[in-house]
């Protein structure tokens, strides 16, 4: 390892629940530009137990939350241990986004668990977590966080479009950050398809045979999320439950006419984003993007081009983000943008074990 470099494993749990997303990165500075590389990445699938603890996390009692908040850090903790095992780089630090729980930004409420005291004693690696609570604290969204990540690592792209269980856009805008959520996105696409008995719609091809349903159609491009105005705004799993999924239970249609209808309603309001700024490419990354008909109902709805990176810039860019941010965190550096959040001010965030 060059001594230039800083080897940092980030670590995403997302609310589509694939499992636990790793990247062991290499990280260096040049002419003031930051480059990275990735030694190696790998997705830890949760045991059947855990991932439907997860699942309901938000009906759980405070006592169960506790536990699993220790169990998970466990899991993440044991996962880091074997990976680490199979490379000789090991990491300065671990950056542990966790799992969401709760995020209530206008309550000033926000959780991730995964204990970031366990990661740190059970691995003996220095841990940054907790990265949204300061920004919520400072009166932002604490979401997204990855924007900073985008314009620093990723800056040669106009746009980039994250498609994990929601989908969210980050790009540059009379020189500052800016960035939201725009819908859901596999939180709905992976239910519909667990109803047909497989975790995701592959390829989207049962969406592909599906038919608009134009109730539904209607209905959720008429929630009113859409219809806020600026971009300090974030989605999270208590909106989804209690806006979002009544729509899908209610309208008595297939499975695979609510796959393509929720398929061309993503599609359709991401194409309302890009079309009204300036740029030419988006980077497309999270699972959604190897979508097939996801991406091709995406590029239906633009002029600009749609670009799907290599296979782990699609999985693991997340990761390999917060990698990034917790960097940044042990140099006391901005992570978090106040022109992206809505904060009273930029900060440096991410509790440290």
């Amino acid at each position: 390892m060059n001594p230039s470099q800083y080897p940092v494993l980030g670590m995403m749990s997302g609310t589509s629940l694939d499992g636990l997303d790793m990247a062991l990165c290499l990280f260096s500075k040049e002419d003031n530009r930051w480059h990275y590389m990735v030694e190696k990445a790998e997705t830890v699938a949760y045991p059947t137990i855990l991932r439907s603890k997860l699942s309901r996390a938000t009906e759980l009692s405070g006592w169960e939350l506790t536990r699993l908040d220790i169990d998970l850090g466990n899991f993440m903790a044991d996962a880091v241990n074997i990976f680490l095992k199979t490379t000789t780089c090991k990491p300065l630090l671990l950056a542990s986004h966790g799992h969401t729980v709760f995020h209530r930004p206008d309550l000033g409420i926000t959780t991730q668990i995964g204990n970031g005291a366990v990661l740190a004693a059970k691995t003996g690696i220095r841990t940054v977590c907790d990265f949204r609570s300061m920004d919520v604290a400072l009166g932002g969204q604490g979401a997204p966080l990855v924007p900073i990540g985008d314009q620093l690592l990723f800056g040669n792209y106009d746009f980039c479009l994250n498609l994990g269980g929601f989908c969210n856009i980050s790009y540059n805008e009379n020189g500052q950050r800016r960035a939201f959520d725009i819908a859901p996105c596999n939180m709905a696409l992976n239910t519909l398809a667990e109803q047909k008995g497989a975790p995701y719609d592959a390829d989207g091809k049962w969406a592909r045979t599906g038919n608009r349903h134009v109730a539904l159609w209607n209905e959720l491009n008429q929630l009113e999320y859409y219809r806020k105005e600026g971009t300090a705004k974030s989605l999270g799993k208590e909106w989804y439950d209690s806006h979002f999924a009544p729509l899908l239970e209610k309208n008595n249609c297939s499975e695979d006419d609510k796959l393509r209808t929720v398929t061309e309603h993503i599609a359709f309001q991401i194409g309302k984003v890009l079309e009204v700024h300036a740029g030419a490419q988006v980077l497309l990354t999270g699972g959604g993007a190897l979508n097939t008909f996801l991406v091709e109902s995406i590029q239906k709805e633009t002029s600009k081009q749609v670009v799907v990176p290599d296979l782990e810039t699609v999985n693991f860019k997340e990761a390999i983000i917060f990698a990034f941010l917790g960097l940044l965190r042990r140099n006391d550096e901005i992570n978090v943008l106040q022109s992206v959040t809505g904060a009273r001010q930029d900060c440096s965030s991410g509790a440290i074990y």
